[in-house]
Formats: C-alpha cells, structure tokens, sequence
C-alpha cells in the first residue's frame, strides 16, 4: 500500500463501492488499531472531541458492542438511541429524526436498519459520517472487513484463495458484502446453500452457485458458514432445520471433505448443530472468535478513517 494513499469517503455503506485499494487501506489501517487492544492502556485519543450516535433499528449483540468499543478505545463521545425510545415510534419519519439528531452537531452515525439502502438514503441527506452496520439483506461492510481481515491474517493474502460461502445467501447482507470483498482482492467465491436460497442469479457477478456442500468445500481454503436466519424464513425455503443441516451443516461427517488447513468461520451467533456442530464451532480449525476480536480493530480503523474526512 503506497504510504501516499488518502482516504477521502465521509462513509461507509457497502464494499460494493470501494476500490480494492480502499479496502486494502482499512485493512492495514485496522492491523495498526488492533495493536491498540494489546496494550496496558488500550485507548487512543484519535476521535477525542467527536460524537458518535449509534442509532440500531434491529437488535444486534456483537456488531453494537464492537462498535462501542471501538468508539471509547478512541476515545469519543457517545449517544446509544434505538427505535424503540425515539421519535419514530410517534410517527416521525427517518430523516426527521436524524435530521434533529444532527442539529445536535453530531459528527458520526452508526446505523442498522431493517431496510436495504436506509444507510445510503441517510448518507446522502446529512452532514454527518455515516457508517452502515447493516440494512436488512443488503450489506455489512464492517462484517465483511472483519472476515477479510481474519483471513489475511491466517492465509497472509487474499488473491488466489478459495472462499465457499454457505447458506442463506439470498437473505445475507453477509454473503453480499463479502463476495464483492473477495471478489475485489482477488478471491475466488463459491456460494453454497439450496436451490432455494442460492440462485443461479448469483453466477452473473462472477462467482460460482453449487449446491452440493461436499463438492464445494473440497477445495476450499476457507468456509464461511451463515447463521440460518429463521426471523426471515417465513415464506418456507427448505422443509425443516433438521433437514437443512443433514445437507448444508458443517459437522464431523462433512468436515471429512476439507482441506487440512482450511479456515472455518461464522458471522454468528451461531445456531449449533444446523449450520455448524459445537465441535467444529470450537475446534482447532475455527476462527470465530478471531473474527469478533478483528471486528474491535477493523470498526476502530472505519471510524477513524471516516471522521477524518468531515468537513467540520
């Protein structure tokens, strides 16, 4: 990475957008922030005098307490708001609300929302940074970040390496934010899962749909197993849980067909023994954890990179 490289992006709402330099950029960015975490004192004062809002429309466990993290590491100021205890439940619409937050003079706005694009549709209307923590099945650039950071970690590159993907595909801002991530760096994508929820469709942006989890994950140097959403498994893609993880679960019988070194992950949480055994889930092979330790640093080089590009 050229040490002349400028970042210059007030936010961050999907890898779709990026060039694989920026992506590049919060990666060795992130590797310096984690750093950080290894200190005595782990604090930096780099966003000291900014405020941050956290504005999470759905519920979220590991991506919001990450996000926090990062902005006390930083040493910012923070307002946590959800749905439930604001306006919007009065009427008010989106944009008014966050329109009042950033008359507040806020400077950052980290947000989940439920509906593909709020985060750009917001970004696009305000002042402040906007960082997107994922709107509903469309994307999650700072999982994907995380994933790849991990990754390159373990493997030393991206370009070249064999990345199946299996699951829900379909509804997975997951799926979508890493497959244009791996796709940018270099990575060859297999997306695995049911008929159901892994449609051809998926071939036209240039990675390969098999159905058939042994064949895909063969060759693999990685396995990113994706929680089956049952909050969004209303219309009915595959007959049951059990029958799902008979044919797409990561367990002991399946984990026969994988290379030796291939790494396991999970965006969690994890539903045990549909997607993936508790065995695999902690075995020697899996880097689950590593990934939640990763988003801490790959969330503070995002915020840090993004709050230098506002104008006030």
């Amino acid at each position: 990475m050229s040490s002349n490289f400028q970042w210059t992006r007030k936010d961050l709402l999907s890898l779709y957008d990026l060039e694989a330099q920026e992506i590049e950029f919060i990666l060795d960015t992130a590797a310096e922030f984690k750093k950080v975490s290894a200190r005595k004192v782990k604090k930096v004062p780099a966003l000291r005098g900014k405020t941050v809002v956290n504005f999470f429309f759905e519920p979220s466990t590991r991506t919001r307490v990450s996000f926090e993290l990062a902005e006390q590491r930083l040493s910012a100021d923070i307002v946590n708001v959800t749905a439930s205890t604001s306006s919007l439940t009065k009427g008010e619409s989106l944009l008014d609300t966050v329109r009042n937050i950033e008359a507040l003079n806020v400077d950052l706005l980290v947000m989940r929302h439920p509906v593909p694009g709020a985060a750009n549709f917001v970004a696009e209307r305000v002042g402040a940074g906007v960082v997107n923590a994922g709107d509903g099945a469309h994307s999650h650039p700072t999982q994907a970040l995380l994933d790849l950071f991990t990754i390159r970690e373990h493997k030393g590159r991206i370009k070249g390496l064999k990345v199946a993907i299996v699951g829900d595909i379909m509804h997975s801002r997951v799926a979508r934010s890493n497959l244009w991530g791996l796709l940018k760096l270099g990575a060859e994508v297999t997306l695995v899962g049911p008929s159901t929820l892994a449609p051809r469709e998926f071939e036209e942006v240039g990675v390969r749909v098999c159905h058939n989890l042994e064949e895909a994950i063969a060759d693999a140097d990685v396995v990113n197993m994706l929680r089956i959403q049952r909050e969004r498994q209303e219309s009915g893609f595959f007959p049951s849980t059990g029958e799902y993880a008979r044919f797409f679960g990561l367990n002991s019988n399946t984990a026969r067909f994988l290379k030796d070194d291939a790494l396991i992950m999970h965006p969690g949480p994890i539903n045990r023994d549909v997607e993936l055994s508790s065995e695999l889930a902690d075995g020697s092979r899996s880097v689950i954890l590593e990934q939640v330790t990763n988003g801490l640093a790959v969330r503070m080089a995002v915020l840090f990179l993004v709050a230098g590009c506002l104008k006030k």
